[in-house]
């Protein structure tokens, strides 16, 4: 039975929907499961299985809004639960998220403002879709409901909701890298984002730098009262990298309110990766990679997406560098870039993507042999089941992005790697560099910090490795993306 507006105790709020829309072939709608078993959207999901009364709201494409309602549909895996619809034309997503969202916000975000772009950017469209987000919740909402926010292009929700319903718990969490204030001031709407995130019962973080950046953003534009700073949980390094934290600030105060602060990095599902590791179908794909690109040699493998925060451009300069000085690794190497192609029409991420492909054919016109080609390069999403025979098979993982706010990947790969060697080279500016203690670090940066860290990784005793690893499983074993959503709730759940 459908539940009540009004009546869910428990609403998420996140531009995604819980499963995938598809039609059968008598073209009736169905949902599908997400291409991968592990990660937020499943863990959100798994929520409403103790929650009676739960609503989950994300947006729809339509061709005429005007006509048009939210959508309200019954879904009944894994509980029954509402997923509520926000109806938006393609001009409204356009404005609010490929612009507004990915030219503005996102390289403020990544600390790239000289990518930062506010000439298109339609601030009353974004408040109008923000607006429409917090409405819907506040109809869904019962009498001192939990209410949970994802992400920055809903920055604003929060206080919305909190000036319509101040009953509500409200905790929202940053997916993203939160900036320097110096960084982030740029933002011409940066009182109204951070005045609308200290609506909130309780902000999340990855790690205590982007806490203790959003704790000084806040601290010197609108001079709140910052709780005295204790020192990070044992999950975190404290020191030695650029985003190492020792102590972090545990509760700001604004307007007689008090908003707790709390870093958690989200984690994987290591049991799913690791029952997929040795499964029977997974196991014929490392057969096949064995077969067909690794051949006996060492494979090293690369996997993100195609933007100018990932660092492809740098790594596979690093990788031509290498071949440059070590020619006894001619056909003995083989680099596989797995490197998802951007949604269309953003010309920035289309210039990015032709760079990535025409250094990777340079580089293959460069050196490739009869029997050999040095990379692999696909921008093609690969399937979940595939991407973890990648992981088995690669014996270096080598993510190094200018900056991240996480990287699952790098946490991925170690869970596949269980009980194994391998070697994770990992650059420091990811959120995981301080919670992943045996990761070779490196300066994407720096040439010869790359150039250092990838002849160090080739060279590594493998009693070295399967000591490193084991380290690196220990962290993710320990802290699974559903003891992030746990540690999440909970604080909102002790609330002052």
């Amino acid at each position: 039975m459908l539940i009540d507006e009004g009546k869910s105790d428990f609403i998420i709020l996140y531009h995604r929907t819980p499963f995938d829309e598809s039609t059968d072939e008598l073209g009736n709608r169905i949902w599908r499961d997400q291409k991968s078993p592990n990660g937020i959207i499943p863990t959100l999901r798994n929520l409403f299985r103790s929650r009676e009364n739960g609503t989950w709201i994300a947006w729809r494409r339509v061709d005429d809004v005007k006509n048009e309602h939210d959508e309200r549909i019954v879904m009944n895996n894994p509980a029954t639960f509402s997923l509520r619809r926000i109806p938006l034309e393609q001009e409204q997503i356009s404005s609010f998220y490929h612009v507004t969202s990915k030219e503005s916000f996102w390289p403020i975000l990544h600390t790239f403002p000289t990518y930062f772009d506010v000439n298109n950017a339609n601030w009353q469209i974004f408040e109008e879709v923000n607006q429409r987000f917090a409405n819907a919740a506040c109809a869904e909402a019962a009498e001192g409901a939990t209410v949970w926010i994802h992400d920055y292009n809903l920055w604003l929700v929060s206080g919305f909701i909190r000036e319509k319903r101040p009953d509500l718990k409200i905790a929202f969490f940053h997916h993203t890298p939160f900036p320097g204030n110096d960084v982030f001031a740029i933002l011409p709407w940066r009182k109204q984002i951070i005045e609308s995130l200290l609506a909130c019962d309780v902000v999340g973080f990855h790690i205590p730098r982007y806490t203790e950046n959003f704790a000084r953003a806040a601290s010197c534009l609108l001079g709140v009262e910052k709780g005295p700073k204790e020192s990070v949980a044992t999950k975190f390094l404290k020191f030695g990298s650029a985003l190492t934290e020792p102590t972090e600030t545990p509760w700001l105060k604004y307007k007689n309110r008090k908003v707790k602060l709390v870093s958690s990095p989200v984690g994987t599902s290591p049991d799913v990766i690791q029952t997929l590791a040795v499964r029977n179908d997974v196991a014929e794909l490392s057969k096949k990679i064995d077969e067909d690109t690794k051949k006996g040699r060492k494979l090293i493998l690369s996997a993100s997406r195609v933007d100018y925060t990932k660092g492809n451009e740098e790594l596979l300069l690093a990788f031509e560098r290498l071949l440059e000085r070590r020619p006894d690794l001619h056909g003995k190497v083989v680099l596989m870039l797995a490197c998802v192609a951007a949604a269309s029409g953003m010309k920035i991420y289309e210039e990015t993507q032709r760079l990535i492909e025409e250094t990777a054919g340079r580089i293959n016109g460069r050196f490739s042999l009869i029997d050999w080609v040095p990379i692999r390069f696909s921008t093609n999403r690969i399937p979940y089941e595939e991407m973890i025979a990648w992981f088995s098979k690669s014996d270096i993982c080598w993510i190094t992005p200018l900056r991240d706010g996480l990287n699952l990947v790098a946490k991925e790969y170690v869970a596949a790697r269980k009980g194994r060697d391998g070697v994770l080279v990992l650059s420091e500016f990811t959120g995981a560099s301080v919670v992943l203690d045996g990761a070779l670090l490196t300066n994407p940066y720096s040439h010869k910090q790359m150039d250092d860290a990838i002849e160090t990784a080739l060279a590594l005793p493998q009693e070295e490795q399967v000591s490193r690893m084991k380290k690196m499983v220990d962290a993710v074993d320990e802290f699974t993306v559903t003891d992030w959503a746990d540690e999440q709730l909970q604080s909102l759940e002790t609330v002052d």
